[in-house]
Order: C-alpha cells, then sequence, then structure tokens
C-alpha cells in the first residue's frame, strides 16, 4: 500500500496499465465462452448466421487483446521505472540529511547495497507482479465465475481454498529468505568495497588469500539464502498444479456421470473444461509471481526502513550571516553512543574571535570530538557551545556551516573538474577569476596550470591522479573561497613531505589569517606559533598556553614535544 502512494503522482498512467490488465483479463473469459455457442450453434442447431460472423468475432477478440496488453505493458513499466527513481532520489536525499552518528553505526557497503540492489527488486513488485496480479486475478474471477453459472457442482470441485493456503505457506517462507539475501548482498557489497579501496595493502601485505576467503564466504552466503529462496519458490507451482489436476481428473469423471444423465450438453462440457484448463495458466503465474511479489516487498521493507530513519535535529530557529567567531565551551560533556566512558568532560574554554588554538595531547583524548562539535556534527551531552554567544542549539544548521571552514588530513575531492573541486556545492556559481585568486593563495596555481586542461582537468576517484601537498592545496582552496570567519584545521599537514608542508604550510597560514582558528595536531612544530595551545588528557583539559609557558612548566605538552624531537633521550 505504501508503495502505491509513490504511483499517485503517476495515476492517469496507472490507471490506463489497470485497464489494458482488465480488458486482458476479461479476454481471457470470452474465449472459452465462445466454445460453448460455436459448438452447439454449429454442430448442434447448424446455425449459418453464427458461424458467418463467429471467425470475425474471434480475429477482433485477440485485436482488442494485443492491443490492450501493450497498453497495459508499455503504461506499468513507465510507472515502475518513475517509482524506482522516485525511491532511489529520495533514498539519496534521505543520505544527505542523515546525521553522522547514523554512518558510524552503518557500513557503506549495506547502504550502497540499498541503493544499487534492494530498490532494483521494488520494480518486480511494481511492474511485473502487479500486472500479473490484476491481469490474472481478474482472468482467475471471470472464470471462476462463468464456470459457476455454467455448472456449479463442477466448480465447487476446484480447490481454491487449498491452493490460497499452500500459495501463503510458502511466502512466509519466500519473505524470511529475501530479507536474509538483501543482508547478505550488503554484506558482499561492503566486502568488494573495502579490497577496491584498499587495494594496495591488500597487496602489500599479502591480504589477497585473506580477502578471497572473506569474500567467497559472503557469496556463499548468498547462495544459501537464494538456494532457500529457490526451493520455496520452485515447490509452489508443482503443488499448486498438482492440486488443480486432481481437481480436473475429478471434474471430468463428474462430467461424464452428467453427459449421461443428460445434464450437460457437449457445448457446456467443452466450455466448462477450456475454462477449467485456462484457470491453470493465470493461477500458475498468480503462485509463481509470489517468489518476486516476497523480494519485492522484503526490499521495499529495506528500502523505507532506510527512508524513514530521522533526519540530522535541526531545532535552531536563529540565523546567523557572518559571526565574528568568538567560540565558548562551557562545562562542555559529550559521550558516544555505544561508549560508557566520556569522550569528553568539563570542558570550560573560549576562544575568541581571530584566535588560533591548537588542540594537542595522545591519540583519543578528544581533539578531534572536540573539533565536531563546533560544526554541530555531534551534539553534546553536557554543557553548551557558543558561538558569538548564541548557543549552536538555537543556530540553524545551514547558518552555522555557513560559517565554518574545515580542512583534515583525509582530503575529500570528488571525481570532477579542478574548479569543481574548489567551487564547490554552494559556491559552484563563482567566478573564474575568483577560483584563480583562491587557487593561487593556496599556492596551487603552479601545479594547475602544468595539467592538460587546467582547471578542467579531472582529478578522478577522491583525487587518485595528484600527490598528497597537491589534493591539500585544493582543499585550501576550496576553504579560502569560501572565506568563512571559522576554521577547523584537522592534522592538515601530517601526511606531508617537507617539499609539500612547506607549500601547504605557507597556504595555511595566508587562509588562518583574521579567522578563528581550531587546529588538531600531532606534529607540534607546526603550532609553535598558536596563539594557545590547549592539551587534552582523557577527555579533560590538562594544560593551556603559550608554546614556552608550556615547554616551561614540564608538564604533558613539554613531554610530547621532547618525545618528538629528542627520540634518543629516555623520558621520565
Amino acid at each position: 500500500m505504501r508503495l502505491l502512494k509513490y504511483v499517485a503522482a503517476y495515476w492517469r498512467v496507472f490507471a490506463l496499465s489497470l485497464l489494458g490488465m482488465v480488458i486482458v483479463g476479461l479476454t481471457e473469459v470470452a474465449l472459452p465462452a465462445l466454445m460453448k455457442p460455436l459448438l452447439d450453434g454449429t454442430f448442434v442447431h447448424k446455425d449459418q448466421e453464427l458461424m458467418r460472423w463467429m471467425p470475425a468475432v474471434i480475429i477482433a477478440l485477440v485485436a482488442v487483446r494485443g492491443g490492450a496488453e501493450y497498453m497495459a505493458s508499455y503504461s506499468i513499466n513507465w510507472v515502475g521505472n518513475k517509482l524506482v527513481m522516485d525511491l532511489r532520489e529520495a533514498m539519496f536525499g534521505k543520505l544527505l540529511g542523515l546525521p553522522t552518528p547514523y554512518y558510524d553505526d552503518h557500513a557503506s557497503g549495506n547502504l550502497i547495497s540499498k541503493l544499487t540492489f534492494d530498490v532494483t527488486q521494488v520494480t518486480a513488485a511494481a511492474t511485473s507482479v502487479l500486472t500479473v496480479i490484476f491481469k490474472d486475478s481478474v482472468s482467475l474471477v471471470g472464470l471462476l465465475v462463468y464456470m459457476l453459472w455454467l455448472n456449479w457442482k463442477l466448480t465447487l470441485l476446484v480447490m481454491m481454498p487449498l491452493i490460497v493456503g499452500v500459495v501463503r505457506l510458502i511466502s512466509v517462507r519466500l519473505r524470511t529468505s529475501s530479507r536474509s539475501v538483501q543482508q547478505a548482498m550488503g554484506d558482499v557489497t561492503q566486502v568488494l568495497q573495502e579490497t577496491i579501496e584498499g587495494h594496495k595493502v591488500v597487496k602489500l601485505f599479502g591480504g589477497q588469500r585473506y580477502e578471497a576467503t572473506r569474500f567467497g564466504e559472503q557469496v556463499n552466503r548468498v547462495r544459501r539464502f537464494m538456494m532457500k529462496q529457490t526451493t520455496a519458490a520452485a515447490a509452489s507451482v508443482p503443488v499448486v498444479q498438482l492440486l488443480a489436476g486432481v481437481a480436473l481428473a475429478a471434474i471430468v469423471y463428474l462430467a461424464t456421470q452428467q453427459s449421461s444423465a443428460n445434464e450437460i450438453t457437449v457445448g457446456e462440457f467443452v466450455s466448462f473444461v477450456t475454462a477449467m484448463l485456462m484457470l491453470t495458466a493465470p493461477l500458475k503465474r498468480v503462485t509463481g509471481v509470489n517468489e518476486p511479489l516476497q523480494r519485492g516487498l522484503a526490499a521495499a521493507e529495506s528500502v523505507f526502513d532506510l527512508i524513514d530513519q530521522p533526519g540530522e535535529s535541526d531545532p535552531g530557529r536563529t540565523s546567523v550571516t557572518r559571526v565574528d567567531g568568538e567560540i565558548r565551551f562551557d562545562n562542555l560533556g559529550f559521550t558516544y553512543a555505544n561508549s560508557d566512558r566520556p569522550a569528553l568532560e568539563g570542558i570550560t574554554l573560549t576562544i575568541n574571535p581571530a584566535e588560533t588554538v591548537a588542540l594537542v595531547g595522545a591519540s583519543g583524548g578528544g581533539k578531534s570530538t572536540l573539533a565536531n562539535l563546533v560544526p554541530r556534527f555531534y551534539r553534546p551531552t553536557g554543557g553548551r557551545i557558543l558561538l558569538d554567544g548564541h548557543d549552536l542549539e538555537t543556530l540553524t544548521l545551514a547558518s552555522l556551516r555557513a560559517n565554518i571552514a574545515l580542512v583534515s588530513q583525509d582530503v575529500v575531492l570528488f571525481n570532477d573538474s579542478v574548479a569543481a573541486n574548489i567551487a564547490y556545492g554552494v559556491m559552484r556559481d563563482t567566478s573564474e577569476a575568483d577560483i584563480v585568486k583562491a587557487a593561487e593563495a593556496a599556492h596551487a596555481m603552479e601545479f594547475i596550470r602544468a595539467m592538460p586542461q587546467g582547471l578542467n582537468t579531472l582529478v578522478g576517484e577522491n583525487g587518485v591522479r595528484l600527490s598528497g601537498g597537491q589534493r591539500q592545496r585544493l582543499a585550501i582552496a576550496r576553504a579560502l573561497l569560501k572565506n568563512a570567519p571559522v576554521l577547523i584545521l584537522d592534522e592538515a599537514t601530517s601526511a606531508l613531505d617537507s617539499e609539500s608542508e612547506r607549500h601547504v604550510q605557507a597556504a595555511l597560514e595566508t587562509l588562518m589569517r583574521g579567522r578563528t582558528t581550531i587546529v588538531i595536531a600531532h606534529r607540534l612544530s607546526t603550532i609553535e606559533n598558536a596563539g594557545r595551545i590547549v592539551v587534552l588528557d582523557g577527555g579533560r583539559i590538562a594544560e593551556i598556553g603559550s608554546h614556552r609557558e608550556l615547554l616551561a612548566a614540564g608538564g604533558i605538552y613539554a613531554r610530547l614535544y621532547e618525545i618528538q624531537f629528542a627520540p634518543g633521550r629516555v623520558v621520565a
């Protein structure tokens, strides 16, 4: 029923397809109905007028049936493809609006499988299944009504209730196995995606056999579930045909008894048997369609499960334009959903407009978590964050994130041109002159000009055709073009060689000028000139001060610095 709600926008074409199906279904009844007057009128009563018109009636009937079948098939497939397109767009729209914790808890392979595999299963439920159900249901009902009118005693032998019971029992098993197949396909996609993305690690560490075994196990799971599905589907048709055969044998026996008693004419008997035999084909199709129907419905459950996920919460009603950039953490606390230990606890800190504050500390100390709370990728579980005096919860997400730019170690580039990657999103209408200006400031134009098509050169999947330093400079150019007052730098130079780092560091200095900047760094040499350095330890602020002050204090920062720059010394 919910799938049919998506059809509402195309109800005219859908109604046209249903009309065609009904006409096709009624012509099924017309064929055996013609047998009685044809036989009795032609061979018993010798009706010459009927004999003259009967060929024309048969041709007209076949022509009407063919035209109606074409109309029904084309219309329902048009609606089905529109339906799948709408579902895919709805799913992708939902993916764009899902909160970050959802992506933390769900494997990307399973999400991709929903959009690629599951939604195609819905096509069967939306097209071929509906065709069979409507067309053949009309045929079945029409034939049964005609048979009841013709000879109700014989019709009572048709074992419809028993057949429906068998179909229902098999349906439950098909739906269950279909859900298992879809889950297993998601796992196959996940293994495939990880292997493709990590192919260098696989090759370097000799993981081919391990990955092949892992993939083999997953595809074997799919095979097992598919065979369970096949077993149930394969059993349905012969069981139904067996029941129909038993009924037909009983009908033939009873009909001979009635014929002996002159209770049935030759035309009636042939017409009844023809109708009975014609019941078998639509009945076979209706029972056979159960497999794609159950697959489609199980897929629809998977699709609607994603569509029904709550989107990213946006309770804010205050919209700000360009902020000054004062950030205040007020007794901030945060605990991840699947963890008992707080990632952050009691964080109280004020960052002044245009000030650069560096976050340092051991891995797991809470640096990235604190930075991710500023653009509200996560929501605090305690305390609050204020931007220019506004609680982040009161700001609209669009206006909050319009004031924040991010440059991270894991640069995200899209398989598009250099220009499109710099002027991304809301900046897509930026002039080429402004893009060049941003690229110049990011020290990127020197390598962009050397490219075959300059700004129009495709960078490949996630910038695979660029070096680490080049990718980083494109990310900086993107942030420069956005010109946001708040900047988050997450390990922006940690994976670069000395030459690349020199270019990137110079670009970052341009980018940081006049902006409130939060720098996350493991390489302490990159943050020596920060206004203040905040040392996080176990989710709490352990030390705050300048580089010189913290070295003089001889605390955690001094020990970290000594480990990095005097690795031969033993640190007490």
